[in-house]
């Protein structure tokens, strides 16, 4: 992915080194594993329990989330308040998110409240809770900001054997999707929904959420490359990320086995299908993972 001296967005929130605290009202995340072991408990809450979307805290009944070779900004975050590659990158994918999401949201004759990237380590205090490295990148609509840790890119490359940049940028669009969602009354009407549904349905609904984030994640990259930024394999890069954080994939690695009725973020296949449509269509429209439901 071309990105290096192009914009980069000012709603980025260094987080890094302020500890988290609890302020806010915000609530501790009890740390439990999702499944066996084998991934391991960081990747087992990062993914299985929010991967690139819904926040945690939705799954634990506090219904208040959203929502998953060597890349050469796979580096671990810098000091506070110095920015290096990864800032860099960060901050120009977010612009990118913006320039899509501004055009598209102003095309339709509406205003894109643009969210605020938080970059922290370790700990940080959200609208949504307290949350931690393990709980993965997350979308928290009730703040209408985007939370990563950035040491979740070594995971990515390692760990879920998803190197390179335009993987990077895949997760960052993601929850930017969750934030598209949220705005547009999706997230507001699919929370409600799962309240009034037995876990089994409400994981249901959290897969046609998160496979509709991918579905946006895919329009950011289609938009991307008709402005000429992308570079061969960056498509692939997204795709390989989208198949290695699938439920199906996670739980055969985790847990020998798999468990459809669990399943919150969508099989291999779904999630690359999804975004594959959005990028290919770059219409929202397309994007329907509801079929009209909503």
């Amino acid at each position: 992915m071309q990105w290096k001296g192009r914009r980069q967005s000012t709603n980025v929130s260094d987080q890094r080194g302020s500890g988290g605290g609890f302020g806010g009202g915000g609530m501790r995340i009890p740390v439990r594993a999702g499944g066996g072991g084998g991934i391991g408990l960081l990747i087992i809450m990062a993914i299985l329990w929010l991967g690139f979307g819904i926040n945690p805290l939705a799954l634990l009944g506090m219904d208040q989330g959203g929502g998953g070779g060597q890349s050469q900004v796979a580096r671990g975050p810098g000091p506070q308040g110095t920015a290096d590659e990864t800032d860099d990158f960060v901050a120009t994918v977010l612009a990118d998110t913006e320039d899509v999401w501004n055009r598209r949201f102003s095309d339709a004759g509406e205003t894109y409240p643009e969210p605020t990237l938080v970059m922290f380590s370790g700990s940080v205090s959200s609208a949504c809770g307290q949350a931690g490295a393990a709980t993965g990148p997350f979308y928290c609509p009730a703040d209408q900001k985007v939370y990563i840790d950035l040491s979740f890119f070594r995971q990515l490359a390692g760990q879920l054997n998803s190197p390179g940049d335009f993987a990077q940028a895949y997760v960052i669009a993601h929850e930017v999707g969750h934030h598209v969602q949220n705005v547009t009354g999706i997230l507001p009407r699919t929370t409600q929904m799962r309240r009034q549904m037995s876990q089994a349905d409400a994981n249901a609904v959290s897969v046609l959420v998160e496979l509709q984030a991918d579905c946006y994640a895919g329009i950011w990259a289609h938009d991307t490359y008709q402005a000429g930024f992308l570079e061969p394999g960056d498509i692939d890069e997204a795709l390989n990320a989208a198949s290695q954080i699938g439920d199906d994939t996670l739980q055969r690695r985790s847990q020998g086995t798999v468990v459809p009725d669990s399943f919150t973020h969508g099989t291999s296949a779904q999630r690359q299908q999804w975004f594959k449509r959005g990028y290919e269509s770059g219409d929202m429209a397309a994007c329907d993972t509801f079929e009209g439901r909503l």
